[in-house]
């Protein structure tokens, strides 16, 4: 095709959409007053409903041509200009979104489509490098020109023909600056609030990615962990998010916290359209099969999983875990009592060897953008900078890390193979000794309120084994307590990423534990 006649084709996608949904004279007149509100709102597009739908069934109508990636892509960014006002989850759209989605258009016409994510719209944290449009870490420091390329991720959607449809807000540095943060909430973005009780948190730090994802501003979204920040969020928004095995995707181009435990990782609606995510920003470890195994939730019949209860997260969460129980074993699953060993030492040892691990990898990370060149004149700019203490003015995570030994000091490396060796046994371990195919515990406690004074009410030991085993694990809705979400987090060996996939797609159709937000101001005292 020529290149003029591409660009007009281009043109008239994006226009189509627009042109098919504006009202004649009469419907106008019909409209009583808030209707173009509720339109707005909908989550209804072409009798499809964004809150439900996975790839694999917008697939089928693009394929049909019964829908178009422009559409899609204009009804995404409709709820987002309607919605994220209650929410404020999304930093920034691309203004080259409905470009993206028209060029997927003519490929779906052309039968050239480049896998399971083209013309899907995709949400990236906003500590993922963007060539195009800016990547802040949620920090003014970083709000100046965006970095000069891609994160290797970015550039492996933009292959796979997803669209960028934005940035999502996030905990400021990842949760990695003040003693006491308040989750969702960073300097350039102001807080996030969780959609289902809008006073509650939606926890950190891919706070934007998972409220944004319940709110269904977007098909899937990129979030990063190092201890939780996947899971958590995943769980306390009601959604599907995946802490991959370390090294499955790459780091690069992203603000690191610690090489030795970060991951970026896919975060949807249902665990399908994670596992297609994955397929598309992992690496050869990724399996061809990956997303057809997930789309197969089977049988629960015969697979063994290990319940960690954790009762410190509070009787109304461990009321619920023996409910998930009962209705996994109701499906033919076998759960047994476990207990994970050395998790008090992994707390012992963990903050220190990530203090020393921050000062190496992000003074690394700052030397390729403009800005503060070094953890130095980072925390200069914050000393400097009103705005930065809009919410919380502590930066001892900061300043510990600049005085932490270095990560070539024996001790340190005593430290960071004690935590290896440790975390990985407490899973083996366990794994072994009941012939477990997962490790099952609550993702989350219920929300807590949001409050810059008091900073975060979380105690979450849940993904710390996991996290610092660079093992994967997976957070699927596991139902509510009152208004509030908790997920369960599901955890298995390194490099089974695939297999723990497609035990939660069986787990997930068992729990059925998702419903739409109902974006709620607050909950009665009582509550």
């Amino acid at each position: 095709m020529k290149m003029r006649s591409m660009a007009a084709l281009t043109a008239i996608l994006v226009a189509a959409p627009f042109a098919a949904v504006a009202p004649g004279p009469q419907a106008a007149a019909q409209n009583r007053p808030g209707d173009s509100a509720r339109s707005a709102e909908s989550t209804m597009v072409g009798g499809i409903d964004l809150d439900t739908v996975t790839i694999p069934e917008l697939q089928a109508r693009m394929a049909r041509g019964s829908l178009s990636s422009v559409r899609l892509t204009s009804a995404y960014l409709q709820r987002i200009k309607a919605v994220d006002p209650k929410i404020n989850a999304v930093l920034q759209t691309s203004p080259t979104a409905l470009g993206q989605a028209a060029a997927s258009d003519i490929r779906h016409r052309l039968g050239r489509t480049r896998g399971p994510l083209d013309g899907i719209p995709v949400l990236l944290k906003d500590n993922v490098d963007t060539r195009d449009m800016p990547t802040t870490a949620g920090s003014l420091a970083l709000a100046g020109k965006p970095p000069r390329s891609d994160a290797e991720l970015v550039a492996k959607l933009r292959a796979g023909g997803a669209v960028i449809l934005g940035k999502a807000n996030l905990s400021e540095w990842a949760n990695f600056r003040a003693a006491k943060p308040t989750s969702g909430w960073s300097a350039v973005g102001g807080q996030t609030h969780n959609p289902y009780v809008l006073d509650r948190n939606p926890c950190g730090s891919s706070a934007g990615s998972a409220a944004a994802l319940a709110a269904s501003l977007a098909q899937v979204a990129i979030g990063t962990e190092t201890d939780g920040s996947i899971v958590c969020p995943a769980g306390m928004n009601a959604v599907v998010g995946l802490k991959p095995s370390l090294g499955m995707v790459s780091q690069a181009g992203v603000v690191p916290i610690s090489a030795e435990q970060d991951t970026a990782g896919p975060m949807a609606r249902n665990v399908i359209d994670t596992a297609l995510t994955l397929s598309v920003i992992g690496g050869a470890a990724t399996t061809p099969d990956l997303a057809e195994a997930a789309a197969r939730p089977g049988s629960l019949r015969g697979k063994r999983i290990g319940l960690w209860r954790l009762p410190v997260l509070g009787t109304e969460v461990d009321a619920l875990m023996t409910r998930t129980a009962e209705r996994l074993r109701g499906a033919g699953a076998e759960v047994v009592e476990v207990d994970l060993p050395y998790q008090d030492r992994l707390a012992e040892l963990e903050f220190p060897a990530l203090l020393s691990e921050f000062h190496r990898d992000i003074d690394a990370y700052l030397a390729t953008r403009k800005g503060p060149r070094d953890l130095a004149e980072l925390i200069e700019f914050n000393r400097t900078h009103p705005q930065e203490h809009a919410c919380f003015a502590g930066q001892e995570l900061f300043e510990q890390a600049l005085a932490a030994p270095p990560t070539t000091d024996p001790e340190y490396r005593a430290m960071r193979a004690e935590l290896t060796d440790l975390s990985r046994r407490s899973i083996d371990e366990v794994m072994a000794e009941h012939g477990l195919d997962a490790i099952a515990s609550p993702a989350n406690p219920p929300a807590w309120t949001t409050d810059c004074a008091r900073g975060d009410n979380d105690v979450i030991p849940s993904s710390t084994p996991a996290a610092v085993a660079g093992y994967p694990s997976l957070s699927v809705p596991a139902g509510f307590v009152g208004e509030l979400p908790v997920g369960l987090l599901l955890m298995a060996a390194h490099g089974q990423d695939a297999d723990l996939l497609t035990l939660g797609a069986a787990v997930e159709h068992r729990l059925d534990g998702r419903q739409a937000p109902r974006y709620l101001p607050t909950l009665p005292a009582a509550d």
